[in-house]
Order: structure tokens, then sequence, then C-alpha cells
């Protein structure tokens, strides 16, 4: 286990520029569910070889491999480095334990972590992902309290709009960079019940909420954030995004970390209120599909995996740094080559398909190559779905744990506007 944390912390402390901004408040905690995969009886793990496995064969040779799954709780350094964060350090543990007798329960999942950055960024949650015996109900849930750095390159999808001073601020033609720094403050909670196998109806709360929004060095001069909000009526130093959440999921993935085949459906909806705390009311429309298939009856990790995400506005008014965009995702990992929020706009739609193919026989090494598109509208003329941006790139899989098919994911991502990146990972982007 020792040695296991110690690896990991090497791996990811590997220079690059790694875009890991600030989280999005997740609704699972696939990202972080290191040992959180129930290993299926149709899984064949026999010849493969793992960072535990490696770590015995370094530290101790004569010792014979154990064919029993480690440890359901990991301590793992939250470590990276990039131009907008600056230097991180940080923790982050994981505890998973299934509950009942029920062979078939999903496994419950807890996660904290807590980190510091060298520009002032502190970062602090608590997540939790629990199923009761059989699959009953499953609670879902988050606590954040941050101060954060994020940054902005305008509003839309990166088609400069310049009817008017303002609109070719907004749309930001020459992509500056600006950063946005604010205390984030969020809890959320869902509650689904089982009603059909794999078929889960869920309703829950979230409270979203920024305090002391500063935006440096604009020297008096107008910015997309400032803009933004006088057209749409939100505070510039102080908001709340406060609202009900109603979902429905079915999933028949064989592994929940890295899928080999089935599907994973979530459509859902978010109501803000004043009445709740919200600045505005607001009605949002989400999707989520997600497609695998395998390749290779023979090798299954040969597999072929399909991305479509999508968030659109009903009604109402969306803070400007809670607007859908690039890795606004739940588990913030879709547009790899581009910062968080790079493209946003009160429509969005997102779309990437992934190959992913085993590199050794014994599975410790495999690769990605990946392709993505995204699209949405700027409310200035510019619909969703007719401007697309695109991106790409590759990656390394090294197998952390095979018990549960997690693995350790190091890709290098291109966009337009010369984006581009080195991304670290836990468990696959989707």
């Amino acid at each position: 286990m020792k040695w296991k944390t110690l690896l990991c912390c090497l791996l990811t402390g590997m220079n690059g520029y790694v875009y890991s901004q600030q989280p999005a408040v997740v609704d699972t905690l696939k990202v972080d569910s290191a040992k959180a995969g129930l290993m299926r009886r149709t899984d064949n793990t026999a010849g493969q070889f793992d960072v535990g496995d490696l770590a015995r064969v370094i530290f101790h040779p004569r010792r014979e491999a154990s064919a029993k799954p480690s440890s359901g709780i990991i301590v793992v350094p939250n470590i990276a480095s990039n131009p907008s964060i600056g230097t991180q350090i940080g923790i982050k543990a994981v505890a998973g334990r299934k509950l009942g007798s029920d062979p078939n329960t999903f496994l419950s999942v807890a996660a904290t972590s807590a980190s510091i950055t060298t520009k002032g960024i502190i970062y602090f949650y608590i997540s939790h992902n629990i199923y009761t015996p059989g699959n009953k109900w499953n609670l879902q849930g988050s606590l954040v309290a941050a101060k954060t750095v994020t940054p902005d390159y305008g509003y839309g999808i990166g088609k400069p709009v310049t009817d008017t001073p303002e609109d070719s601020i907004l749309t930001n033609p020459a992509r500056t960079p600006r950063a946005l720094r604010s205390q984030f403050y969020a809890f959320r909670q869902k509650v689904y019940k089982e009603v059909s196998k794999g078929l889960f109806v869920g309703a829950g709360v979230s409270f979203e909420m920024r305090r002391n929004i500063d935006e440096r060095n604009t020297s008096g001069n107008s910015t997309p954030y400032d803009i933004y909000n006088s057209r749409h009526g939100f505070h510039p130093y102080n908001y709340n995004a406060n609202g009900f959440l109603l979902n429905v999921q079915y999933t028949t993935r064989d592994n929940q970390n890295r899928a080999y085949k089935g599907i994973y459906a979530d459509a859902g909806i978010r109501v803000n209120q004043t009445w709740l705390g919200s600045s505005r009311n607001a009605l949002q429309f989400t999707s989520d599909f997600r497609k695998y298939i395998s390749l290779s009856h023979r090798n299954p990790e040969h597999v072929l995996a399909l991305w479509n995400w999508g968030a659109y506005l009903v009604a109402g008014n969306v803070p400007y740094l809670e607007l859908p965009g690039t890795a606004k995702d739940a588990a913030v990992r879709s547009g790899r080559g581009y910062t968080t929020g790079y493209f946003k706009g009160t429509q969005f739609n997102y779309s990437e398909a992934e190959y992913r193919f085993p590199i050794t026989r014994n599975k410790f090494l495999s690769g990605v190559a990946f392709f993505h598109l995204q699209t949405g509208n700027n409310e200035l003329g510019t619909g969703i779905f007719q401007v697309w941006q695109p991106g790409g790139g590759g990656g390394l899989r090294v197998l952390f744990n095979k018990a549960t098919r997690t693995n350790l994911c190091l890709d290098y991502a291109w966009g337009k506007f010369g984006a581009k990146g080195f991304f670290l990972g836990l468990n696959e982007a989707f």
C-alpha cells in the first residue's frame, strides 16, 4: 500500500503543463475511486501486472503474488503544477466498502482532499457515493470550500463578434487570458431510487456560492465577466446558484472505472430558485450519454468509447462562472487540450471518441487516442451547432489496480488558438 502511494506520487509529480484547475462539484466519485470498482466474476486478471505487482517485484522479489484484492483504502499525494495555479501540494484519501451481503451491491465510497498552491489557491472537499444493500437507494453528495483562481477566455465558442465594442470584448477575438479569483462554497446532495435493474430516479438540492470575486490587472477596463453580469443582472462580487435537481440514470457498464462494454445515460433538470437564495431563477436541462464497444473478444481492452455531454439553459439566467462549457462536466475531464471554461455559453454540447488499446501483454501499459468537438452559443447571433471547435491527442495508461481496472492516465492534447497541455488523471476521462 505504501509503495503504491510512493509510486503514484512519483508518477504524478512529473513536469509538464497539468491543467487541473478548480474541480466542479461532482455527482459521483468516479474520478477519485482508485479502489471503488467491484471486480466482476467475469473479469480475468490472470497474467495482468499492476503497480502493486511492480512494488512487490522491486522491494519483495521473493514474495509470491497474492490473489486477494488489495485494500479498499488509499492515500495519494495531490501534486500538480501549471501556470494558472502555480505548484500544488496536498493529500487525498479514499475509502470503499460494500454494504450488506448482497453480492450485486455496488461499492460505497467516500473521499476527501485538501491542497494549497503557490498562487494562494486553497481547496478542500468531502464527497460520498453510498449504495444501500441491493442497490435499493443511492446517496450522492459533496461539500466544497475553496479559494480559487478560474481562467477566463471570454464568452462563446471562439467566433468573434465586433458589432459593438462590448460585443468584441465579450467574445474576446484575441483570446486574451484573464483570471477570476474568488471564494467558493458548495453543497450538493441527491438521493436515487432504483426502479428497475440499472435504472435510477433521483432528486436533490445544490447550493453554490461565490464571494469576494476579484478580477485583477484590468486597469479599469471592461471585461467579458463585467459585460455578462451587466446584461444578465448579476452582482459583480457575490452570487448564489441554489436549486433543485431531478435526474434519471441508466447504466449497463461492466465496470464504472474503465468499461469494456455497455452504456451509461443520464438526463436531468436543474431549477434554481430565488426563494432558495439563488441570485436569479434558472431552468437547465442536462444530458450525458456514453457507449463502449469492445472490438475484440480475445482482447477486450481494445475499446471504442463514445461520449456526448450537453447542458442547455431553458429559461432564466446562470452566473458567468457557472455557465456550461469546456471541462464543466461532472468529472471535469472533457475538452483535453483546453483549460477549464475555455469555451462557454448558455447552450453547450460536447462529443468525443476515444480508441483504447493494450500495449504490453501483461496489460501494465496501454494507450489511447482521442478526438473531440465542442459547440456552443454566444447570444449574439451564433447558435449552438453552428461553430465547432476541435481538439485531440493521445496518452499512456499505467495499470494501477487490476482488480478495479484503475489506470493512471497521462495525456497530451492539442486544441485551437495555440491551446495545448499535459493532463494527469486517475481513471479514464469517461
